[in-house]
């Protein structure tokens, strides 16, 4: 092969790989023939670069076609709508029939309608005009596309070789070791955990029942704001039915996975759970529910990643990153939507993350200005979460509060302190256990109207309370009212089958 044609081959593929950031895909035995792509670049994905000594157009056209079916095989494995193959071939002279109309457009076989290849050849001759013709494809200035002198040394181009396959491989090397800098230890026992932990509800009562889920340290607003902090961390471990578990397992699998394959073990698990916690604090701030899951650590995962976009955008979005907003944007859409969701926590998790990974960085990756002034800021942000939850909680987790100490005086038997303490929220939009705790204390202490009223606001508020359903009828009957405490001893029956109401339903009927 002609050294001219060999040192311009070479140059060309060391100014694509290098300038260009193209990535090596395939070199052919006989190092004649290489394939390079950069699937991020809109308009030229792959190239393919070809040393021959062209002869007959007829060649020409059967090589241009197998081009576009190897650059379809390359279109298919990378999942795009459309592939546009720049094809150049260095030859010393051009095809000695008429092969003019091989390039003047862009080549589309019938059978691959989305694949399609612009072909240029490239002579000593033509390097002017080729150069120009190229260079609305790149970036770079193809400043070195000139003649190579005849004398050109045999070295220079082994030299040139070298250095462009040693740099195709170093980067492939670079980009490989991104991915590799943990093994996803902590993201398989997070997944053991969590798992353990919904057997352990399951054991205790089911996943599902509130009253379990709060005994085993579900974010409930009133116990953090009594001083259970730990409840901010716990919630990450613990599920609401199998499939809440079975969703966020397998979201913990692949995306906890990816994480802690760029991040590292240590890195990983303070964004793990520095998300969790961020998560849980925005819930607590906002709602006043009852809530638990890995969901805010997980999109901790997402926010992760997008940090990972900021400081390597261009590996971000050629291996996974539209995958990952497009995923994203559908979960917190999907938060929205559907009532009963924690979006609070979704959120929360997503900024802990990003903030999170900001202070930690990638691994060899340090700015400590950068990564203190995100610490500092982070650190604000949480201080103010937290001043603002335990200074300023909402209605309804003030009202949880309430009935927690007045279930604390019901045990003393101090019913005054139990009414002193309800009454405060003796008022339209109280829950029904208010109403019917405020019934207890006043029946205790003979304040029967009182008790009667409370009873049925309990029974507007929640229609299947049968307690307070069994209440009425006793203080009916206990005023003589037998056909109203009958009508509302049925009722409670209808609700609840217990052989205390089944007795006095029996009596009444008898002493009908």
């Amino acid at each position: 092969m002609h050294s001219k044609e060999a040192y311009l081959f070479w140059s060309l593929a060391n100014h694509l790989l290098h300038q260009e950031e193209y990535r090596f895909i395939q070199l052919s035995e006989k190092q004649d023939e290489l394939w390079i792509e950069k699937l991020e670049n809109k308009q030229t994905k792959i190239i393919r670069l070809l040393r021959k000594d062209l002869d007959w157009s007829n060649w020409l056209q059967r090589d241009i076609e197998s081009v576009a079916f190897n650059g379809e095989r390359i279109r298919k494995q990378v999942r795009h709508r459309e592939m546009t193959v720049l094809n150049i071939y260095i030859s010393p002279f051009v095809p000695v029939d008429d092969y003019e109309d091989k390039l003047n457009k862009p080549f589309q076989h019938s059978k691959l309608e989305k694949t399609t290849v612009e072909s240029v050849i490239m002579t000593m001759d033509s390097l002017e005009e080729v150069a120009k013709q190229l260079q609305q494809h790149f970036m770079k200035p193809l400043l070195f596309l000139e003649e190579p002198s005849d004398d050109i040394d045999e070295q220079v181009i082994e030299n040139l070789k070298k250095q462009t396959l040693w740099l195709a491989a170093n980067n492939a090397k670079e980009e490989k070791e991104v991915f590799n800098q943990g093994k996803p230890i902590f993201t398989y026992l997070f997944i053991v955990l969590q798992v353990l932990a919904f057997l352990w509800l399951e054991w205790k009562g089911g996943s599902t029942n509130t009253s379990v889920l709060i005994e085993s340290g579900a974010k409930y607003n009133p116990l953090i704001l009594a001083g259970e902090w730990w409840r901010f961390f716990t919630p990450i471990i613990l599920h609401i039915g199998f499939l809440h578990l079975l969703m966020n397992t397998l979201a913990l699998f692949y995306l906890g996975s990816a994480v802690e394959r760029i991040m590292g073990n240590t890195r990983f698990i303070v964004i793990y759970l520095l998300s969790g916690f961020m998560g849980s604090l925005l819930s607590f701030i906002t709602s006043p529910n009852v809530s638990a899951g890995a969901s805010g650590a997980i999109f901790g995962c997402f926010g992760a990643l997008l940090f990972f976009g900021i400081l390597k955008p261009k590996l971000f979005f050629r291996t996974m990153g539209m995958n990952i907003i497009i995923v994203l944007v559908f979960n917190l859409a999907l938060g929205f939507m559907i009532p009963g969701i924690d979006n609070a926590g979704h959120i929360g998790g997503l900024i802990g993350g990003f903030l999170a990974t900001g202070i930690v960085l990638l691994p060899k990756k340090r700015n400590r200005i950068a990564q203190l002034l995100i610490a500092c800021f982070t650190a604000l942000l949480i201080s103010g979460g937290l001043y603002y939850g335990f200074h300023f909680p909402n209605d309804q987790t003030q009202e949880e509060m309430a009935l927690i100490e007045a279930q604390t005086y019901l045990e003393k038997e101090n019913y005054s302190m139990m009414i002193k303490e309800l009454t405060p929220f003796d008022k339209e939009g109280a829950t029904a256990q208010t109403y019917f705790l405020l019934s207890y204390a006043e029946i205790q202490l003979g304040e029967t109207e009182k008790a009667k009223r409370h009873l049925h606001l309990a029974i507007e508020v929640n229609e299947q309370f049968h307690e307070a359903y069994y209440n009425l009828s006793l203080l009916y009957l206990r005023e003589g009212n037998t056909d109203e405490a009958k009508k509302y001893l049925d009722q409670a029956v209808e609700l609840h089958d217990s052989e205390d109401y089944r007795q006095l339903q029996d009596n009444l009927n008898e002493n009908k």
